[in-house]
């Protein structure tokens, strides 16, 4: 944390992580994510989470030092949010046939 003032690490069920100090409940993965579907625009990114451009910014210094672990993050919330689209869609097909 010395490293990177403005990251703290919280515990939760999926273990472990980095997250903004300002705001505990955002992960670092989720302001990466934000940043990436903004074509890497920081002003873009800090609108749609409503923080501040600087908050993105110490996101995005933690990320530069520690991609692989970011990455690791993102790609597992991406698996999870597809098993449950895909939950989602047995459950509705289920409701429909008779």
């Amino acid at each position: 944390m010395d490293e990177h003032p403005g990251v703290v690490f919280v515990d939760g069920p999926a273990g472990r992580r980095p997250a903004l100090a300002s705001r505990r409940g955002l992960d670092i993965w989720e302001v990466i994510t934000t940043l990436h579907a903004n074509d890497g625009n920081t002003a873009d990114a800090a609108e749609v989470l409503s923080l501040p451009e600087s908050e993105v910014r110490v996101a995005l210094a933690y990320y530069a030092d520690h991609r692989s672990e970011i990455d690791d993050w993102i790609r597992a919330n991406e698996e999870l949010f597809e098993q449950a689209e895909a939950a989602q869609r047995r459950q509705q097909d289920a409701a429909r046939r008779r």
